[in-house]
């Protein structure tokens, strides 16, 4: 693991890092497939009104809690109005507006908004159930109490250094979990991880792609897929901090400067795919063909800022930190040759994520999701860290079409509209994205990985014997 459990309360924990961790001693109402598509858990079934503004759940029975405490309706109303008022798992509750139980074993859950990507932001670790008495009583700041497929062995784990969790043979869900004893280790230095894979300390790694022809000599077993987007992320499509990037022309020209797979091959060892939009390349609104929109096209680049006025580039602030330094060189170039000059604003690595939203652009590293409406909802007409100003209000084609596919019946309708949107939204060089990374990780014989686009380590279910 990258990092240490950043917190055992569902409502507080990180839903890339602490995923591994969470899903030992939790189960999920609702948890995903290796395609991201939602399937059942300890909600066993479920149905949309016809409206899909309320969601019926039936829920699993003889499912208790760690302290003695039973599952139930009760329990997970509980759970929900404890994430929906979680700083970090909120986001995915932004349109439920109440939760009850109909009976001992079924919920109903109203909507203000229709939320079509619910249940898979519920899937991607923002459902996990806790005993209440535990939310209650805030013990969940000193160790999980759930009803997982492991138990937590808090005396032979060692915090920051190994947590080890042994398996409940009696668990509903045991055939999913085939290991008896399950150790995670947080080490950031990924060479030092590395090394421990070599040395037989690991059996699964998040891997560096530079060391794939070692992993290969090894007879490891690779598994990669894709799991964010790099690029330059606008916060300012409105040119309201800086007029140039309110003209697509300006922003355009930026995406037919970079040299998005001289960047990928350099910076990210050739571990992706070079391309221009935010849905996943195994996404069903991905169309391989716009790739060709934005070639690596300097003179037509330039073209464009002159067309747009500014033949000469202009000024624009930008934070830089040490994880992006890798791609700073490849952007100074870029910017030179196209006149925009950058001033770079150092700063330490935890506060970029806190402060390089209030930049008009940035670099930036960005999740992709395993659901083509949770994309929408992400990366475009939601305030995330990363997006605080959605600006589709000031975009009528975009939000014309945003309006359309939040009204389309789920399916193939819907997928069309997507792709108008996103097609759109190419044009609109709403981005300027370089290429999509993959994540990928090494394995020991007889271990098999399989990843799922939305999870930075996929959790428990999706490491299996084989």
């Amino acid at each position: 693991m990258f990092l240490d459990i950043t917190s055992w309360d569902p409502a507080s924990a990180d839903i890339g890092f602490d995923g591994p961790y969470l899903s030992a001693v939790y189960d999920p109402l609702v948890a995903l497939d290796k395609d991201g598509k939602p399937i059942p858990a300890l909600a066993t079934s479920w149905e949309w009104s016809a409206d899909r503004l309320t969601l019926t759940a039936d829920l699993r029975q003889g499912v208790s809690f760690e302290d003695g405490q039973k599952f139930d309706a009760a329990a997970a109303v509980a759970n929900i109005q404890h994430l929906k008022s979680g700083v970090r798992s909120g986001q995915a509750y932004l349109n439920v507006a109440s939760a009850s139980a109909k009976d001992a074993d079924t919920i109903e859950i109203k909507l203000s908004k229709r939320d079509d990507a619910l249940l898979y932001q519920m899937g991607l670790g923002r459902s996990w159930m806790a005993s209440p008495a535990a939310i209650q009583s805030g013990a969940l700041a000193n160790g999980p109490v759930g009803s997982g497929p492991y138990t937590y062995d808090k005396a032979g784990s060692t915090p920051q250094s190994q947590y080890v969790f042994t398996k409940k043979q009696e668990h509903w869900d045991t055939g999913t979990y085939p290991f008896p004893t399950v150790r995670l280790f947080p080490i950031t230095d990924q060479t030092a991880s590395f090394n421990a894979m070599l040395s037989g300390q690991l059996n699964v790694q998040f891997a560096n792609a530079a060391n794939l022809p070692k992993a290969k000599e090894n007879g490891w077993n690779i598994a990669s897929r894709a799991a964010s987007w790099v690029g330059v992320q606008y916060a300012d499509r409105t040119g309201a901090q800086v007029k140039a990037l309110g003209d697509k022309r300006v922003r355009q020209a930026i995406s037919h400067a970079f040299d998005a797979a001289g960047i990928l091959n350099a910076v990210g060892n050739g571990s992706g795919t070079v391309t221009n939009q935010v849905f996943s390349v195994d996404a069903q609104v991905y169309d391989k063909s716009m790739n060709d929109k934005y070639k690596t096209d300097m003179a037509k680049a330039k073209a464009l800022l002159a067309e747009a006025g500014y033949p000469d580039g202009f000024t624009v602030k930008m934070p830089m930190s040490p994880i992006f330094a890798a791609w700073q060189p490849a952007a100074n170039q870029t910017f030179g040759e196209l006149g925009i000059k950058v001033e770079w604003q150092d700063m330490a690595m935890p506060d970029y994520q806190k402060n390089a939203p209030t930049y008009p652009m940035f670099l930036a590293v960005i999740a992709l999701a395993g659901n083509d409406m949770a994309t929408l909802t992400d990366q475009v007409t939601t305030a995330q860290w990363y997006n605080p100003n959605p600006s589709v209000d000031a975009y009528p084609e975009v939000k014309a079409l945003v309006e359309q596919v939040e009204k389309a019946e789920p399916g193939a309708a819907q997928t069309e509209l997507l792709k108008k949107l996103n097609a759109e939204l190419v044009d609109e060089a709403w981005w300027s994205v370089w290429y999509q990374a993959d994540n990928t990780y090494f394995s020991v014989k007889g271990i098999t990985v399989t990843p799922v686009t939305g999870m930075m380590f996929p959790t428990l279910r999706f490491i299996q014997r084989g």
